[in-house]
């Protein structure tokens, strides 16, 4: 709801606060006062575009500061939640536009700067504006498909969610297939591949292994002569163990015969021990470097084979055995896939069916909604002197590729004016007049569907009077029971309705004119109420006529 509206160097008006309450508030005034002014200044602050032309000859600036009071559940609060800019349970959301005399605005939420983006989407969930020539709210049919389920109270949200189960299920169906053709073009290469592998079955660290037993066999072959001259002075009765040994038990005999002699037989020892175990090392090392060509052979023709593999995989030699696990389980997944993609095809027909059936199910109820608004729409229109009139609500189907979270229907409300007059649109068939009357009737017709917390109608009853404009007053009223309306108006009924109000006035000081903006007390109301009746001159029986109006108001 709107609770307060300050103005500040906007055309002639020098500065203006007003407070505004639920109900019903009448605008009224002299044309020309600056009525239009006003409603400019709140577009203005709602994101409509800028003019240095509204800037106050004179000024550097125009504000306008616009403040709202919220509900718990209002919308707009999941809007500043996205933009980062929360407001505290219970504050109020201003929204400022200070427009420069050179052209340029800046605009700020809650004393935040802010895009004019955000005021426009702000406003749009905020304030209705109905005029004459109005071409959003009701008149733009991208909304009435939302207005007919409010007003039928249809489940829409059931049929989005089955239409994400189908969405989720039709993207996995399509992805599986995917990642299935793109497999089965490489079936034939990872059959060979897999194949390939099996039959060479690598191991882990096999290479190195064996590179290191080539290594050895080709060291061997350097040193077999070496090693051989080495073993023949080991080996033998003439070897120079047997000749350790000799000399040890020719010392033996005489080593008792002085104590050097006895540290001399202990060090042969000694060094018969160190041979022995150098020669059966030697023996050891000689057989570990034996050459085997066969064997050689052997080593040679499988390091090819692995270091070739590898190579054309591109992959290191003691990765060819988890490349050979992992290819075996890729095309087990290519076969494996086959029988999921049947699965997932089922689940995403079910999904379509379910979908299709709470579509369905919506579709009727639009149809039935659409029948009930109809006839509510109708009821409205012959005592607002659009009894010639007709109105229907138009649900039609969408071709598949249109269909989505909201349904399968596109729906439009379109009007004939005149008796075997074709439907068209509102917008391209009513005239301003006309327009604004089937805007109120639908807005009355509409009233439990819900709406902005405020809404203005800008002289909807221009070109009418007597019955007609009692009706529109009437029904203005009945709107206000349920949301606040600012009703710029000059039909002396509609003003009566009103529950406030408020008197727009321009005056001249000879040097500067000024609009200003007055709430009228019940006397100055009446008076008010009364020039409207009469014109330039107030007579008695108008001001009589007036305190009718107001009484049966």
């Amino acid at each position: 709801m709107l609770a307060q509206l300050a103005i500040r160097d906007v055309v002639l008006i020098e500065a203006l606060e007003l407070d505004f309450a639920a109900g019903l508030d009448a605008l009224t005034g002299e044309t020309g006062a600056g009525k239009s002014i006003l409603l400019d200044s709140l577009g203005l602050a709602l994101g409509a575009r800028a003019d240095s032309g509204l800037v106050r000859s004179g000024a550097a600036q125009a504000v306008v500061t616009a403040t709202f009071e919220l509900s718990a559940d209002h919308p707009a609060h999941a809007v500043l939640a996205e933009n980062g800019l929360e407001a505290e349970p219970g504050e109020p959301l201003i929204v400022r536009r200070i427009v420069k005399a050179d052209g340029g605005s800046r605009a700020f939420v809650n004393d935040q700067p802010a895009g004019v983006a955000l005021l426009r989407e702000l406003g749009a969930g905020l304030v209705e504006i109905h005029g004459q020539h109005d071409d959003r709210g009701l008149v733009n049919a991208r909304g009435h498909r939302a207005l007919l389920d409010a007003f039928g109270r249809l489940d829409v949200a059931a049929v989005g969610a089955a239409y994400r189960r189908w969405a989720a299920a039709e993207g996995a169906l399509a992805q599986a297939r995917e990642e299935l053709d793109a497999a089965n073009r490489d079936r034939e290469w990872l059959d060979h591949a897999v194949a390939e592998l099996t039959k060479l079955a690598p191991e882990p660290g096999e290479e190195a292994a064996l590179a290191e037993e080539r290594a050895g066999m080709q060291r061997g072959a350097r040193l077999a002569e070496d090693i051989a001259a080495v073993e023949a002075e080991f080996a033998g009765t003439d070897g120079a163990v047997a000749a350790l040994r000799k000399a040890g038990r020719r010392l033996e005999r005489v080593a008792d015969d002085h104590p050097r002699l006895a540290d001399a037989l202990a060090a042969l020892d000694r060094a018969i021990v160190e041979a022995e175990d150098a020669e059966s090392a030697l023996a050891d090392g000689a057989q570990a470097l034996r050459f085997d060509p066969e064997r050689l052979d052997e080593i040679e023709t499988r390091l090819f084979e692995l270091r070739g593999i590898a190579r054309k995989h591109r992959v290191q030699p003691d990765d060819l055995a988890g490349l050979a696990a992992d290819l075996a389980a890729r095309r087990d997944r290519i076969e494996a896939g086959e029988g999921a993609l049947a699965g997932l095809t089922a689940e995403a027909k079910a999904a379509r069916t379910a979908y299709e059936a709470a579509a369905a199910g919506l579709s009727d109820g639009r149809r039935e909604a659409a029948a009930r608004l109809d006839a509510a729409v109708a009821a409205e229109l012959a005592p607002l002197k659009l009894d010639a009139a007709r109105f229907r609500t138009v649900v039609e189907p969408l071709d598949e590729r249109q269909w989505g979270a909201h349904g399968r229907d596109r729906v439009e409300f379109e009007i004939a004016t005149n008796p075997g007059a074709p439907f068209a649109p509102l917008a391209k068939i009513a005239s301003g007049g006309e327009l604004s009357r089937f805007i109120l009737a639908l807005k009355v017709a509409l009233a439990e569907a819900g709406g902005a917390g405020t809404m203005i109608f800008d002289e909807i009853d221009r070109g009418v009077g007597g019955a007609v404009a009692s009706a529109i007053g009437e029904r203005l009223a009945r709107l206000a029971e349920r949301s606040q309306l600012l009703v710029v108006t000059h039909s002396p009924q509609v003003a009566a309705r009103a529950r406030r109000h408020w008197l727009i006035a321009k005056a001249h000081d000879g040097l500067v004119t000024r609009t200003s903006v007055h709430a009228l007390d019940s006397t100055a109301r009446r008076e008010e109420i009364a020039r409207m009746l009469s014109g330039a001159e107030v007579t008695a029986e108008a001001r009589a006529q007036a305190a009718r109006l107001l009484e049966v108001a």
